[in-house]
């Protein structure tokens, strides 16, 4: 029997420049951190259930393994924290073990975005089965100049004041909104290739931003980072209409209101978890304020990203 979990994700900036054609044509970069909201899976011999989820479906028909699966999660569904990327990565890890194959992160992340694009057929992008399979802070720079398939991973120390900082700083409001991250993301992605100036423009600007937050967090600049996600919000905004909505505008300005710094929806929105980034000590006003729009989440760092352990049947 295996077990394998990996994290969800607070992806700060850069998001859509991972998804082609984009960093092979421009180069992006994403900075994001994992959190520890996990999706959890187990394998284990036996009957394989009837109806499976498409995801595992999916998995067990690429890995040729059969048993029975379960998958379990610690995040609500459609949250934006790239949770349906955790959940394969967690998968990926654990089949690779059954089979004793490697476990490489790299890999398993890879393997776990193959499966969504090319068996799914989800539009999307790597950051977040990056974030799944190595964890903590992360910088990623995707493209080359010769291939837009080619990830840089930067894993960014977190002195002890940055992670207590960003623990302390950071709200996270699940606005219970369902989103439309496939339809949303494959109508920017047209916008981008018909070269719509306003498109072209915010996801340059998203990924020189998604830099400086990365050396923010080096700097264990919380402050700075927490203005960088504010002018991001901006130009994340203009990738589509649909990217905000009534609730997330409400929120923000109850949030604007006693404190908040920075502010943006988190994955590619349209509802899901919206990220507010204050002063230590506003922060209990900020999640009293947002309340009424959604639910405040706790959360902490996720250190290490996807683990995968072996147990006894007799356990």
């Amino acid at each position: 029997m295996f077990a394998a979990s990996a994290p969800s994700r607070l992806d700060f900036g850069g998001g859509w420049t991972d998804v082609p054609p984009y960093p092979g044509e421009r180069g992006g970069f994403v900075c994001n951190l994992a959190i520890e909201r996990r999706a959890r899976v187990t394998l284990q011999p036996g009957p394989a259930e009837a109806n499976r989820l498409p995801l595992v479906a999916a998995a067990v028909r690429r890995a040729g393994y059969d048993g029975r699966i379960t998958i379990a999660s610690d995040f609500p569904i459609g949250a934006g924290l790239g949770g349906s990327s955790a959940a394969g990565v967690a998968l990926a890890a654990a089949l690779a073990a059954a089979q004793e194959q490697d476990t490489d992160p790299a890999g398993l992340a890879e393997w776990s975005r193959s499966l969504e694009v090319d068996e799914l057929g989800i539009a999307g992008g790597r950051q977040d089965h990056y974030a799944a399979a190595f964890g903590g802070a992360l910088g990623l720079t995707f493209g080359d100049g010769v291939s837009g398939d080619h990830v840089s991973v930067e894993q960014i120390p977190l002195s002890a004041a940055a992670h207590a900082a960003l623990e302390a700083r950071i709200t996270l409001v699940y606005t219970g909104e369902s989103r439309m991250s496939g339809d949303t993301i494959t109508a920017v992605l047209d916008a981008y290739r018909d070269r719509s100036p306003r498109v072209v423009e915010a996801l340059d600007r998203m990924a020189v931003l998604a830099r400086d937050m990365r050396n923010a967090l080096h700097a264990a600049d919380v402050t700075t980072l927490a203005a960088l996600v504010d002018e991001h919000w901006i130009h994340q905004r203009a990738l589509h209409p649909r990217i905000t909505t009534e609730r997330i505008d409400a929120l923000e300005r109850a949030a604007r209101a006693v404190g908040a710094q920075g502010l943006k929806a988190l994955g590619a929105s349209g509802g899901g978890c919206v990220m507010i980034v204050s002063d230590a000590d506003d922060a209990p006003r900020v999640a009293e304020a947002v309340a009424p729009f959604g639910d405040v989440l706790p959360w902490r760092i996720a250190a290490r990203g996807v683990e995968v352990s072996r147990l006894s049947l007799d356990a």
